[in-house]
């Protein structure tokens, strides 16, 4: 749990308040107005013909309107002698026009509508990248990977255009499917074409009513929705804590099926290796304990864990010691360690068989693209040393290294920094809804874009910036890094501790130049 400062906790909420009675103001009194205006009739009931429900509920209208659109203005000019005024979008969706690397060109934009279209210049500025998942910096030209990548795409084409039980499965597919079994030790697996799909698709298919699923709070949403379609029993358990799983599952064992009071058809708990917004390792030994005991079968999400923890980059297990046998399936997506798209599960093969006959989205979604996969496959090669060389075994320590060293100087600047050591995903806490965009404004003026995160993604009193660290980021690009953030944060007034002493500081940095 997040210990919020009383007072921060306070202007937090007083901000939003504010927020929410002058936009409410506002919208009555735009109301009246249209009211009189018999041409704005339609705009009043939201629709192009008069006898329509609202295409879009209010709340969620108002939400875009009175704080994500206005969160995102910048500075205001005037431009000739109408006075236009131009408002420089900054803060959500900036377009790039590079690949995702330690270093990115960022696309400016301008809006002259008050944010409520964007247009792209032909400016671009070269930021120091903490937002992309490109953790072990695949997502770049690549040695080994690129080429390959080129010689399929010649070869197979971008895309399959079919399904992979009509055209869709080339010889590339069966043998990235092989190497990701192996990979992350488990006898079959089964790929799709989207990370989010993997979850959303996957969980209907293997619950159904009479089924509980029991989840982790902070799961992310493509398993939210996953286990809404599936039409089992969902319920919740206190975010990686195994002693409330336990006692929700004693709970639920005892009650049985709701009115009938059936014993349950199927149990599976869901949890994730590393939590995408708090990046915090899941405690996989106790979680798996506890499945055990009350015979419930255990899902794992790696999206994030995969390819970026552990010693040869296999993932939580490896990295805490879990045999990969005692996890009944194991999900994980392409997306960020390896620098490609997709996902994957991975589990017994008589799993695996079942999904290739009964997923929808190995039956009717198109497959993934044949140099996505080459992509995937010679990532997993270089962590593996089959390249040659052992570049991936330097990746995966200098990601280690780069993650811990950043988590610990943001630390020791006074920041409140969630998550655990070796994790790459460093959430920094905001909380105000006022420092979201500044935080992010200050930054990109000085060249570093991060990535800020609030409500409805967190909630309502914890916005965050999250940092995401590469292994292609060098020691002088997380030192340039932390300089501005730290700068930023003072400014800011997002520094939620006192600062350790420099002299413990400079003996730290002693220590590591030593080492």
């Amino acid at each position: 749990m997040i210990a919020i400062p009383y007072l921060t906790a306070l202007t937090t909420y007083f901000s939003y308040g504010l927020l929410f009675v002058f936009g409410q103001v506002r919208d009555f009194f735009r109301k009246i107005i249209d009211w009189w205006s018999a041409s704005n009739l339609q705009a009043l009931f939201c629709c192009k013909n008069q006898g329509y429900a609202p295409i879009c509920l209010g709340l969620e209208d108002f939400y875009i309107r009175r704080l994500y659109l206005r969160i995102q203005l910048y500075e205001m000019d005037a431009a000739g002698p109408a006075i236009k005024h131009e408002f420089h979008g900054d803060c959500f969706n900036r377009p790039i026009a590079s690949a995702p690397d330690a270093w990115f060109d960022v696309v400016e934009r301008y809006s002259n509508d008050y944010n409520k279209t964007l247009k792209l210049t032909k400016k671009t500025s070269r930021c120091l990248n903490l937002g992309s998942y490109n953790y072990l910096g695949f997502a770049a030209s690549d040695e080994y990977c690129t080429p390959r990548a080129i010689e399929t795409l010649k070869k197979y084409s971008p895309s399959t255009c079919s399904s992979r039980v009509d055209g869709g499965t080339t010889d590339l597919h069966n043998e990235l499917e092989e190497c990701v079994a192996n990979f992350v030790g488990k006898p079959a697996a089964i790929v799709f074409g989207m990370g989010y799909v993997t979850n959303s698709a996957i969980l209907p298919v293997l619950m159904g009513k009479g089924g509980l699923i029991v989840s982790d709070s902070l799961n992310h949403n493509s398993i939210v929705n996953g286990a809404r379609g599936s039409g089992a029993r969902v319920c919740v358990f206190q975010h990686n804590t195994p002693a409330h799983l336990e006692e929700v599952l004693r709970e639920k064992i005892a009650e049985g099926q709701p009115r009938t009071r059936r014993p349950w058809k199927k149990i599976i708990v869901i949890v994730e290796g590393i939590y995408s917004m708090e990046g915090e390792l899941c405690k996989l030994p106790e979680i798996i304990a506890i499945c055990k005991k009350y015979k419930a079968y255990t899902y794992l999400d790696e999206a994030h864990s995969i390819g970026a923890v552990g010693k040869t980059g296999r993932g939580v297990c490896e990295l805490l010691g879990v045999n990969t046998a005692d996890v009944d399936i194991m999900m994980g997506t392409f997306t960020k360690s390896f620098g490609s798209c997709g996902g994957y599960i991975s589990g017994s093969k008589e799993l695996i068989q079942y999904l290739k006959y009964t997923c929808p989205a190995h039956l009717y979604a198109t497959s993934i693209s044949p140099p996505a996969a080459q992509q995937i496959i010679c990532a997993i090669k270089v962590l593996l040393g089959e390249d040659g060389s052992n570049r991936g075994a330097q990746k995966l320590a200098r990601i280690r290294e780069n993650s811990n060293f950043f988590r610990s100087e943001l630390q020791k600047m006074g920041f409140e920094v969630l998550g655990d050591n070796d994790s790459p995903v460093m959430p920094i806490m905001l909380y105000n809804p006022a420092k979201i965009p500044a935080f992010s404004r200050e930054c990109l003026k000085q060249n570093v874009a991060v990535v800020t995160v609030a409500f409805p993604a967190t909630p309502l009193l914890l916005a965050r910036a999250r940092i995401c660290i590469s292994a292609s980021h060098t020691r002088e690009d997380l030192i340039k890094a932390l300089e501005v953030i730290g700068r930023v944060g003072d400014l800011v007034g997002i520094k939620y501790f006192p600062a350790e002493p420099k002299k413990a500081q400079a003996e730290e940095e002693r220590l590591l130049k030593l080492d």
